[in-house]
């Protein structure tokens, strides 16, 4: 039987480089994503490397959406063996003296329900597998609490780590191995904005990695390939910091 792994917000940057990265591991791909036109260019840079995949479109904050449309894979796929929670985002700046409330609610429904819904709707599926994994994104942000107006971004991000954790030792002893990565600055559409309106402020940043450049989505690709994969067998309840020692300085 094949390898299956579910994808969250998929169909671009790092998400899509994971999806590269497993399909080519073996395993059939399960993209999720809300843009359609996206989500078919992603099936077909799937195709055209051989990788077999699939599109379901939902929004992970909306905890009818994510029912449904487990409900819709559940009719077709018997097993998981990956649940990678790699939707999410900065969602906008606001400092928490104007942050309204409903932007509040949306950041954390973004970063912290978004893992919980389709974790807990994956976990049935995830119990029938030999190698189970979940793969969270926290970020630096959920350790330094991120940068001007982003606070309520490293708040849900740390959230996450917790959440990461909370499901290693409620599930192990089902063999489900739960783990997250921890991006610092990496180069994505995620900063696309500064990038084309500040190009200087864009350059600076990598004054703050230790490294002296910014992250490639391959970089994180990689380490989620390694987790999921036998060699992390005995790797659970674990984030890994994948910024270029963005954290020491």
């Amino acid at each position: 039987m094949s390898k299956i792994a579910m994808i969250t917000g998929g169909t671009g940057g790092i998400g899509m480089e994971t999806a590269k990265a497993l399909g080519k591991q073996g395993y059939e791909i399960i993209l999720n994503g809300i843009d359609s036109a996206q989500g078919e260019k992603a099936l077909q840079t799937l195709a055209d490397m051989g990788i077999k995949a699939e599109l379901f479109l939902y929004d992970v904050t909306k905890e009818e959406e994510v029912l449904a449309g487990w409900e819709k894979i559940g009719a077709k796929y018997e097993k998981i063996d990956v649940l990678v929670n790699n939707a999410g985002g900065l969602g906008g700046r606001s400092r928490f003296e104007e942050m309204t409330t409903e932007f509040y609610r949306f950041v954390m429904a973004l970063n912290l329900d978004s893992a919980f819904f389709n974790s807990r709707a994956a976990i049935p599926f995830l119990k029938k597998s030999e190698n189970a994994s979940i793969i969270n994104f926290t970020s630096i942000a959920g350790w330094n609490s991120g940068g001007p107006g982003a606070g309520v971004y490293g708040t849900s991000k740390a959230a996450v780590t917790t959440l990461t954790r909370a499901l290693a030792k409620d599930l192990a002893e089902y063999g489900i191995r739960v783990n997250a990565v921890s991006p610092g600055t990496i180069d994505t559409a995620f900063h696309d904005a500064i990038r084309k309106s500040k190009p200087e402020v864009f350059e600076s940043w990598k004054n703050n990695i230790l490294l002296k450049r910014l992250g490639q989505p391959q970089e994180v690709a990689s380490v989620i390939e390694f987790l999921v994969s036998e060699k992390a067998s005995f790797i659970t309840g674990e984030i890994v910091q994948i910024n270029g020692g963005q954290d020491f300085l």
